[in-house]
């Protein structure tokens, strides 16, 4: 493999990654409302508070 090729591939390969690390939970979903739960409450936002009341409390 040329350097060339080696260093497009390695870079396909890190933004893949970070696509894959980067990805959250849907709002809602099971997963979200376990995060949140996990999550000192006095670090979340204002919306994540109104999303859990709506879609984690409320369902």
């Amino acid at each position: 493999m040329t350097p060339m090729k080696r260093k497009l591939v390695s870079v396909c390969l890190m933004v893949w990654l970070a696509g894959l690390l980067g990805c959250a939970p849907e709002v809602g979903s099971d997963k979200w409302c376990q995060q949140l739960k996990d999550k000192p409450k006095g670090d979340w936002s204002m919306n994540e508070a109104t999303d859990f009341a709506q879609h984690c409390i409320l369902k």
